[in-house]
């Protein structure tokens, strides 16, 4: 990117992470809906401070974007990005806790079975994954039903046993028993990559735009989510601490095997361009609409935090 279309990706990054700050504030808060009994005050600071703790709000920046490439309703593509952070800041959450990761900063700020106690943590990041799915088939996300339907659908699948959940279980194991690299890329491609292909896939659903364009936007979202993996791999053996926002060198201390520990960091980087290529050839057809996206596959393979 040169510098002005980073200046203009970075100033698109922060407008969309406000709106969905914002978003965040209004779904999170102590107002109850109808069929709700009370929203426990002390539960829902924990979800706060699981969700509002700042962050890029990457994954929402991609479902915004995919959606304005088909012009989109822009509200309703903002409740479902909204939903998409609740599900990934609750992995967070819970990938944080002694028994996961193990980890007592996230973002810079205390992780929230630090701030709180792990069982609060636990029913925090219950609380942001229910209700992330109560946004999108609430009516007030004003899209058809067939298609808050579909979103329901793609998300669960990517969040669940054979998505980002059933990636962190072979991650897990991946400390017992090194997996191969086709092992590698799969659960990467689960437990990173299946949010970020249902963020772009996402804008695709809410227009109601073509089988065609909504696998193309999928394989973009696949493309950027193992750049995003390898990035973040490179990261966590190169970068510190304060740099991230959380512990770095964990993966090499735990024995993981990562595509970087295999293949070395210049074969990651001559990776990461290629991905790059690949990401922006997917979006080519879309032209100057698709800018902001292309801005997106590059930030994610040269970010430094």
């Amino acid at each position: 990117m040169t510098i002005d279309s980073d200046i203009m990706f970075e100033t698109a990054l922060r407008l969309r992470a406000d709106a969905v700050e914002t978003e965040l504030r209004l779904l999170l808060s102590e107002q109850i809906l109808p069929g709700e009994i009370v929203r426990p005050q002390h539960l829902m600071a924990a979800m706060r401070h699981g969700a509002l703790n700042g962050g890029k709000r990457l994954r929402p920046f991609l479902v915004l974007e995919s959606a304005a490439l088909f012009d989109a309703d822009g509200e309703a593509a903002l409740r479902i990005a909204t939903a998409l952070e609740c599900v990934h800041c609750y992995s967070l959450i819970h990938d944080d806790l002694p028994a996961m990761d193990d980890d007592d900063l996230r973002r810079g700020q205390p992780t929230v079975h630090k701030a709180f106690d792990e069982a609060t943590a636990i029913l925090a990041g219950d609380g942001l994954l229910t209700h992330a799915f109560d946004i999108i088939a609430d009516e007030a996300t004003q899209l058809p039903a067939d298609r808050r339907a579909a979103l329901v659908l793609a998300l669960a699948r990517a969040a669940g046993p054979g998505g980002m959940v059933g990636g962190q279980a072979l991650d897990l194991d991946a400390e017992r028993n090194k997996p191969d690299e086709a092992g590698i890329i799969r659960l990467q491609a689960m437990k990173t990559g299946a949010l970020l292909r249902f963020a772009c896939e996402a804008g695709a659903i809410i227009a109601g735009a073509s089988p065609q364009d909504r696998e193309r936007l999928a394989e973009f979202g696949s493309a950027i989510g193992l750049a995003f993996q390898l990035a973040d791999d490179l990261l966590d053996l190169t970068a510190d601490a304060e740099t991230m926002g959380k512990a770095t060198g964990k993966d090499a201390a735990a024995g993981k095997a990562t595509l970087v520990s295999l293949h070395g960091a210049n074969w990651a980087r001559t990776q990461l361009a290629g991905l790059v290529g690949q990401a922006h050839n997917l979006i080519e057809p879309f032209g100057e609409r698709a800018i902001m996206l292309k801005a997106a596959a590059s930030f994610i393979a040269n970010r430094n935090s």
